[in-house]
């Protein structure tokens, strides 16, 4: 089998933990049953991927094994990588639902689509990643009273493009986690609502007159700014077909909205990653319209 998982982006500024983006940049995986357990992995960042039993796709997959109380055959496993580690791409939340998927198969759980994402996210602890890689596009999730994922797919509006500028340094999320606050004022909390609320309907309307206001953020942002040299400059640039920038997942790279035909607001971003010291790439990733797909080989 060939199983294809897109990269994500969460957060798109104020929407914390609720809000992502599925992206053409893909983590492949083939696999099969096979006497024992063989990883092979290529493509970006493969040196940094563990080819043993500690590999993240496996291990999620024992851990679907032992929640259900089945038993995981070994495989064989060829994995392709293409999104970056450590750089806010949801490169983990992607493994974990190709892992998820893959135990889904080989256990003949018949699992549909929401049941799987349920599974990612209990496991990755939060929806926003997970949901994008399942679904695809862009994705409004939460967990609700119940443990029960509820996700919402929305459309990249034609008016808006995007990119993704990647600087040449890793942030881990769990040191972008450990710099914010256990609480937040009422203000700061009702400065986010009304960004995220008027995000999402800008979204849904194509109402580019609302950036970048729909991008402000109180509640991450600025607490990881510190972390993200240059990101405080990135995150007030102005230019003439830029509605706007927000730190991507938990950084370092940056997410860019721009109109059609403005691409070189996107080099104004790289430029100021250089400024402070660290090369950066820019990717022309599309939103991925549809989440991990499988099929025969």
């Amino acid at each position: 089998m060939i199983l294809r998982v897109p990269a994500s982006s969460a957060n798109l500024g104020p929407g914390f933990d609720a809000l992502g983006l599925a992206l053409s940049i893909y983590l492949e995986c083939r696999f099969r049953p096979a006497g024992r357990l063989a990883i092979r992995v290529a493509g970006r960042d493969a040196a940094e991927i563990p080819a043993t039993e500690e590999n993240l796709i496996w291990q999620t997959a024992l851990a679907v094994a032992r929640d259900t109380g089945e038993t995981l055959p070994p495989v064989e496993l060829d994995i392709h990588n293409d999104i970056p580690l450590g750089k806010g791409l949801g490169s983990s939340a992607a493994a974990l639902t190709a892992g998820v998927v893959i135990a889904d198969r080989l256990l003949k759980l018949g699992w549909k689509p929401l049941r799987i994402l349920d599974e990612a996210s209990r496991i990755e602890g939060h929806p926003d990643n997970v949901a994008a890689c399942v679904l695809g596009s862009i994705v409004a999730s939460a967990i609700d009273s119940h443990g029960e994922t509820r996700a919402v797919r929305l459309h990249l509006p034609a008016k808006m493009n995007l990119a993704i500028v990647v600087p040449d340094f890793q942030l881990p999320t769990s040191k972008a986690r450990a710099v914010l606050p256990a609480a937040y004022s009422r203000e700061d909390a009702v400065f986010n609502i009304q960004r995220s609320a008027l995000l999402i309907a800008a979204l849904a309307t194509a109402t580019t007159s609302a950036f970048p206001a729909a991008l402000e953020d109180r509640i991450h942002q600025p607490y990881r700014a510190p972390l993200v040299p240059g990101m405080e400059e990135i995150l007030r640039l102005r230019a003439p077909g830029l509605l706007g920038c927000a730190l991507s997942g938990a950084g370092p790279s940056i997410l860019v909205f721009y109109e059609p035909g403005c691409e070189s607001v996107c080099d104004l971003v790289r430029q100021i990653f250089e400024l402070h010291g660290h090369p950066a790439e820019v990717l022309w990733a599309r939103i991925a319209d549809h989440g991990y797909e499988l099929r025969e080989e």
